[in-house]
């Protein structure tokens, strides 16, 4: 069993003060495989002393010295992409297609925000004023468990090319997959204290950064519920706030829509990452005109589905990450039925076959209205609502009927079509026809999905600040 009994402060890996340890599951299997001690608020202040002396140099270090930083830290990080895979697979229990994305976009974070970096300039002529973007100050990331890798890089990326440095508090449940890419980090080479990472439950290491008089500004990524109490807790300092939050993402299947190719693209979007995804499209909106074709297409795909352990290369859904989690999901499908969805796919319990680990089956409802709390709320497992509309002003009515905003798609065999629908529709982003990720386009959210922008110039801009000299 792991003992993860270091945080990483100043460039050194060290004892967390903190006295709290959390115990670490494998989800496939249930067992403890691990404890993490965790990191309290002199933790918390140590970590963002280091940060707040190695800024003024990182503050003043060229593009160069920079995008150098960003190729150091890609190689350090893809070099032990097995170690990273194996990680993920025992504590997370994501599928091989979602691990197979998420380490690579680790690594790759680095490169994305080096190419940003290498076209961008800090300085600009405004008319009779010379407006220059600086580094707004000591940041804080703030990293959820459902993408650990890629949350931690990510942010560290734009911290990086902004020439700022960072105080990581990364998810409790993810510390064997932390020590690990924290290793990679370390091996890097980056001058002491421009990362410093800190295990910790929210309620103590995220509130204390949160509160911290020494932080400018906060990158969060997780549910609504707690952005609500960062940006709280940040509004006494004024504190800059990026928040990447919640969705409920509307899938929109228009009514020319070819379905032997867009089903298997609809299920893709609705059970990424099991459904732990918050642009997990979980809103199928289907045209009445095909509802029937569509249930029987929708049953037919989810039948072959296969729901298991990650070592299985077959496997599409893998566990949810904790007990808590998986009682959550549960607790919808329950909640569904009481409301009078009807069940075609999926339902209480787990899959047949699995005894052991925290598997729920793909569950898909039928006869949804849009007012009911599984259509509403965030689910976070593999459990979708077909909707039915009646035309486009219908379907973007209810596609904009939700307090989220995060992400959308819309599939049809007509692009043009499918983009005049899509500027219709209330989301930070788009995709059409199952189209793939864009790192240098802007990420976050409308509505209660969030506040502010990450990956490319719109995330690298919000942690800068500009400075206007008139002559």
């Amino acid at each position: 069993m792991r003992s993860i009994d270091t945080i990483y402060i100043n460039g050194s890996f060290v004892r967390p003060h903190g006295t709290e340890s959390a115990p670490l599951f494998n989800p496939a299997t249930e067992e403890q495989i691990g404890i993490v001690h965790l990191g309290d608020e002199l933790d918390v202040d140590n970590a963002v002393r280091a940060a707040k002396t190695a800024f003024p140099t990182m503050s003043q270090s060229s593009k160069a010295e920079r995008i150098a930083m960003l190729q150091s830290l890609h190689d350090a990080v893809a070099a032990r992409t097995a170690d990273l895979t194996d990680a993920m697979r025992e504590e997370y229990g994501a599928p091989a297609s979602f691990i197979g994305f998420s380490v690579p976009h680790a690594a790759g974070a680095f490169l994305n925000m080096a190419k940003t970096l290498e076209t961008y300039e800090f300085r600009r002529r405004i008319g009779h004023a010379e407006v220059e973007m600086r580094p707004a100050g000591v940041a804080a990331a703030i990293t959820p468990w459902n993408s650990n890798y890629g949350f931690i890089c990510s942010k560290l990326a734009t911290a990086i090319a902004a020439g700022t440095t960072m105080v990581i508090k990364p998810s409790e449940m993810s510390a064997i997959q932390t020590q690990l890419i924290t290793e990679c980090l370390h091996a890097a080479g980056l001058p002491n204290g421009v990362f410093n990472i800190v295990n910790g439950y929210g309620h103590v290491v995220g509130a204390a950064l949160s509160s911290h008089r020494d932080i400018a500004k906060i990158s969060f990524t997780g549910s609504t519920v707690t952005g609500r109490a960062i940006l709280q807790a940040a509004s006494a300092t004024l504190k800059r706030v990026t928040l990447e939050l919640g969705g409920k993402s509307p899938n929109i299947i228009l009514d020319d829509a070819e379905l032997d190719t867009v089903i298997p693209q609809v299920l893709a979007a609705g059970f990424a990452n099991s459904g732990q995804a918050c642009i997990a499209g979980t809103r199928i909106l289907a045209p009445e005109s095909r509802l029937a074709e569509i249930h029987d297409r929708l049953i037919q795909a989810v039948a072959t589905l296969k729901v298991g352990d990650a070592r299985d290369p077959a496997v599409r859904i893998g566990p949810m990450v904790s007990q808590k989690q998986w009682d959550r999901v549960q607790s919808y499908i329950r909640l569904g039925q009481e409301e009078g969805a009807r069940l075609v796919g999926g339902g209480e319990g787990r899959p047949e076959g699995l005894d052991r680990g925290w598997f729920v089956r793909p569950t898909i409802f039928s006869g949804v209205n849009n007012d009911m709390r599984i259509a509403r709320e965030e689910i976070f497992g593999p459990v979708l609502c077909v909707i039915p509309y009646r035309d486009e002003a219908h379907a973007l009515e209810i596609a904009n009927d939700t307090v989220y905003g995060l992400q959308a798609y819309v599939f049809s065999s007509d692009v043009a079509r499918a983009k005049r629908i899509a500027e219709q529709i209330d989301a930070g982003r788009v995709v059409i026809n199952g189209a793939p990720h864009e790192p240098q386009a802007p990420f976050g959210g409308f509505k209660q999905s969030g506040m502010g922008r990450e990956f490319g110039v719109f995330g690298l801009e919000s942690f800068l600040e500009p400075r206007a000299v008139l002559s």
